[in-house]
C-alpha cells in the first residue's frame, strides 16, 4: 500500500512539474512571438508608434509592396529547403495522436511563419506559438516519462497555452485545446489544459498587451439584432463552409518542389499589389478585423476588404506558406457580419454596426473552426464584449454551423 502511494505520489509530482514547465515555457514563447512581430512590423513598414494598421497606412505604397515581396522570397527559399532538406512537419494534430516532433523543423517552420507574418504577409500568426507551445510540451513530457496519453493531452494543452499566450486568451487557449484538439470534457484534460493557459497568459502579460485585441464602440443586445441573428445565421454559413473549402484547395494544390521558388514570390507580389491600394489586408488579420470593429469605415469599403482579404489569404496559402486562418476568420466574418447587418438597419435601424461585425466574426470562426465554445469564447476575448452579446452570437452560430454540417454530411454522401 505504501509502495502505491509513493508511486501516485511520484507521478503526480512529475505530472505538476510539466503543466508548470509547460504553462511557464509556453508564456515565454507568447512573449518571444511578440517581440519578434513587433520588430518585424516596425522594420517593414518603417513606423514607431502605434498600431501595425496605422503603420500599413502610414507607409509607402512601394514600401508595402516590397515588405510582401520580400516576405515572398524569405518563405519560398526557407521552406524550399527546410521540405527538401529536414525531417516533415508534424502537426499538432499528429503530435497529440503520438508522433513525435521533429524539433529543427517545428522551430524553423515557426520561424518562417513568424517571419513572413512580420513582413505583411495575410495569414494567421497563431501557428506557430502553437507548434512552439506543442512542441515544448512533446519534449518535456516524454523526458518526464509520462505515458503516451499523457504525452498527447499535454500535447494539446501546449498548443492551447501558446494561443493564450499571444493573444492574452487564456479561456479561448484551454478550450481550443479541449474542444478542437482532443474533442474530449474530463477531468483529465480540463485540468492541465485550463492551468496551462491561465500560467501561460499570466507569464505573457508581462509584455503582451493586456486590453482586448480589438476596440469596440459600445454595442448593446437589440430586438432587431437577435431576429438578424437568426436569419443570418446561415449565410454566415455558407460563407465559412465556402471559405473553409477554398483554404482547403490552395492548400492542396500549393507548389510542390522547386516551384516554390517563383510561385511564392510572384503571389505575395500580387498580395504586395493590392496593399498598395488597400493596407488594410496586410498582416494577420488583426488590420483588416480592427477597421470592421470600429464600425466607421463606409460600406463599400468593408465590401472590398471582405473580398480582398479573403483573397489574398487564400492567395498566401496557395503560395505555400503554413500558417493559421484564425484572425483572417474573425476579419472576413466581422466584415460579413457588417454587409449583412446593413440590409438591417437600413429597414429597422437602431442596432450599433458593430454589434453585427461582433456576432459575424463569433459566427464564422466558430464555423471554419468546427468549434462553437471555442469560437465563442475567443471573439469575446478578442473584443472585450460582454455576456450579454453571447445570445445574438450563439443563435448565429448554431444556424452557421448547422450549415456548414448539412454541407459537410453532403459532400461527404457524394464520395463513392
Amino acid at each position: 500500500m505504501i509502495a502505491i502511494v509513493r508511486r501516485q505520489s511520484g507521478w503526480l509530482v512529475r505530472l505538476a512539474l510539466v503543466i508548470l514547465a509547460v504553462g511557464l515555457g509556453a508564456g515565454g514563447i507568447g512573449i518571444a512571438v511578440d517581440l519578434a512581430l513587433q520588430a518585424l512590423e516596425h522594420l517593414a513598414f518603417g513606423y514607431v508608434n502605434g498600431s501595425l494598421l496605422e503603420g500599413a497606412r502610414g507607409a509607402p505604397p512601394l514600401r508595402r509592396l516590397a515588405a510582401l515581396l520580400a516576405a515572398g522570397i524569405l518563405g519560398a527559399v526557407g521552406w524550399w529547403a527546410l521540405r527538401r532538406w529536414a525531417k516533415p512537419v508534424v502537426s499538432v494534430e499528429q503530435a497529440s495522436a503520438g508522433i513525435s516532433m521533429p524539433w529543427f523543423t517545428a522551430v524553423t517552420n515557426a520561424a518562417l511563419q513568424i517571419g513572413i507574418v512580420g513582413l505583411g504577409a495575410s495569414i494567421g500568426r497563431e501557428a506557430a506559438p502553437r507548434e512552439l507551445g506543442a512542441l515544448l510540451a512533446d519534449k518535456v513530457a516524454r523526458a518526464a516519462g509520462l505515458s503516451r496519453r499523457e504525452v498527447g493531452v499535454l500535447v494539446a494543452c501546449g498548443a492551447g497555452a501558446g494561443l493564450a499566450a499571444v493573444y492574452n486568451v487564456p479561456f479561448g487557449g484551454a478550450l481550443f485545446a479541449v474542444e478542437v484538439l482532443l474533442a474530449e470534457v474530463s477531468f483529465a484534460v480540463l485540468l492541465p489544459a485550463f492551468a496551462t493557459s491561465a500560467i501561460a497568459a499570466s507569464v505573457a502579460r508581462l509584455v503582451v498587451p493586456t486590453d482586448p485585441m480589438y476596440a469596440l464602440p459600445p454595442v448593446g443586445l437589440t430586438p432587431q439584432l437577435v431576429v438578424w441573428s437568426i436569419l443570418a445565421g446561415p449565410v454566415i454559413g455558407l460563407g465559412a463552409a465556402a471559405f473553409t473549402n477554398a483554404t482547403r484547395w490552395a492548400s492542396a494544390t500549393r507548389p510542390k518542389g522547386a516551384d516554390i521558388l517563383w510561385v511564392m514570390p510572384a503571389l505575395f507580389a500580387g498580395v504586395g499589389a493590392v496593399a498598395m491600394v488597400l493596407p488594410d489586408v496586410v498582416g494577420n488579420g488583426k488590420a483588416a478585423a480592427q477597421t470592421a470593429f470600429s464600425a466607421t469605415a463606409p460600406l463599400v469599403l468593408v465590401a472590398l476588404l471582405l473580398v480582398a482579404k479573403a483573397a489574398t489569404t487564400l492567395a498566401t496559402i496557395r503560395a505555400g506558406a503554413a500558417g493559421g486562418t484564425l484572425t483572417p476568420s474573425v476579419a472576413i466574418g466581422a466584415m460579413l457580419g457588417i454587409a449583412l447587418g446593413t440590409i438591417v438597419n437600413g429597414i429597422a435601424p437602431g442596432t450599433s454596426v458593430a454589434a453585427f461585425a461582433f456576432v459575424g466574426a463569433a459566427a464564422f470562426l466558430a464555423s471554419t473552426m468546427r468549434a462553437p465554445m471555442t469560437g465563442l469564447i475567443l471573439a469575446s476575448e478578442f473584443t472585450g464584449t460582454g455576456p450579454e452579446m453571447l445570445v445574438p452570437a450563439m443563435l448565429a452560430t448554431a444556424g452557421a454551423l448547422g450549415v456548414v454540417h448539412f454541407l459537410e454530411r453532403t459532400r461527404l454522401s457524394d464520395i463513392p
